[in-house]
């Protein structure tokens, strides 16, 4: 029989048949995702085949076909690659201007995850409403760097209800993951998407401006209008996971158009002559703040974010 997966809590599993009915289910035997060393093999949107044993407990013999995944890797040395879900129609990184503050750099790598794992992306910047005059300018920023860049942005607040009509409609039917810092409002807005949910949610730290873990593991939540969400636990850090430096400027879409213009076929905008990604960028037809961005993730220590 086949399930989908909702939840991992380690080695069990809550799993949704095709019936309806949800279940508790654990893996057999050792997992593997294309020798990666994942410290999860299962995840939140997996399709699997399972049957039971002579217990008449329900086990997970085999991973059905995946259509994409999206992974991180820890920042530090460990090299631990975790899953953070499967079978995606989109991935939103919900984003904040303050309490806690979202930094330009976390929303790069996060976009170039997803474009690198072909699943779209989509920024939601929430949390408006508490927005001075100083958040305002940075969130009109980041709308024009990432709208020109090609990403689709949205402004959201669950306290005023601004977007969360948008928002809605962006989820229905679909498969959707979001994800975040901790504190940035994630299960407060789908809370406010779908009150059928109640999902835990927790106070921000005034003295720290940092939130707390309410998601412990990411968990998919069946949608009253349709569609499926999955909320992953905050993230703090997030390293560049399974990709050399040279692939990189392929995940930066704005570059693409310009490329193919390079002198060297090989060029990776750095030092080479003849680059015509540089020559858009002091031309302003994209954004230094973005090329500055890529020039940093391509110079950064190898050891440190990737394998």
């Amino acid at each position: 029989m086949q399930g989908l997966v909702l939840k991992s809590t380690g080695s069990w599993y809550d799993v949704k048949l095709e019936n309806g009915e949800r279940i508790s289910a654990r893996i057999r035997g050792k997992f593997r995702l294309e020798g990666l060393k994942v410290t999860n093999p299962i995840a939140a949107g997996d399709q699997v085949e399972m049957e039971k044993d002579k217990d008449d407990n329900f086990v997970i013999h085999q991973i059905l076909p995946r259509k994409n995944y999206i992974i991180r890797k820890s920042v530090n040395l460990s090299k631990q690659y975790h899953i953070l879900a499967a079978n995606l129609d989109q991935a939103i990184l919900v984003v904040s201007a303050t309490h806690p503050k979202t930094f330009s750099e976390f929303i790069d790598r996060f976009l170039l995850t997803a474009t690198a794992y072909h699943i779209p992306a989509v920024l939601v910047f929430n949390k408006v409403d508490l927005y001075g005059a100083e958040e305002k300018q940075q969130l009109q920023e980041w709308i024009d760097i990432y709208s020109a860049a090609g990403y689709n942005c949205r402004r959201a607040s669950a306290k005023s209800g601004e977007g969360v009509g948008e928002i809605k409609e962006l989820l229905r039917g679909k498969i959707s993951m979001l994800s975040g810092h901790s504190g940035v409002g994630k299960s407060t807005l789908i809370n406010s998407i779908d009150s059928n949910l109640n999902l835990k949610t927790a106070a921000i730290s005034d003295m720290h401006e940092q939130g707390k873990h309410t998601t412990t593991f990411a968990e998919m939540h069946e949608l009253i209008f349709g569609g499926y969400v999955i909320d992953t636990p905050g993230i703090k850090g997030l390293g560049l996971a399974d990709m050399k430096k040279e692939e990189l400027c392929r995940y930066f879409p704005e570059f693409l158009k310009f490329s193919s213009q390079c002198k060297f076929h090989n060029c990776v905008h750095i030092n080479e002559p003849g680059c015509a990604v540089k020559q858009a960028t002091i031309n302003g037809e994209i954004r230094e703040e973005r090329y500055n961005s890529y020039v940093h993730m391509y110079n950064e220590d190898d050891e440190q974010y990737r394998s």
